[in-house]
């Protein structure tokens, strides 16, 4: 298996250097401080932020998939949010 190089991080890593960059933005927006200018840049990094986690998790998902049932894993079934209960 090839090694990464010291500057490639992981999925992993990369989903929670955005996500908390992201939260790092939130704090910064609905503390009001910032111009209209930097809201906008902000809401604009942020949705690009959002997209990252939500496609990492996505990749997550599928890997999880493949790993419970590589031979069939369009047949395992959704994950159910925490607390749903149904």
């Amino acid at each position: 298996m090839p090694k990464k190089s010291p500057n490639e991080t992981s999925p992993v890593a990369r989903f929670e250097q955005s996500l908390e960059e992201l939260e790092q933005l939130v704090e910064k927006m609905e503390a009001g401080d910032l111009s209209l200018e930097e809201s906008l840049s902000a809401y604009e990094r942020g949705i690009g932020l959002y997209r990252q986690c939500q496609q990492a998790l996505e990749q997550a998902e599928l890997r999880v998939r493949l790993l419970s049932d590589p031979a069939r894993p369009e047949a395992a079934e959704p994950f159910d949010p925490p607390g749903d209960g149904t």
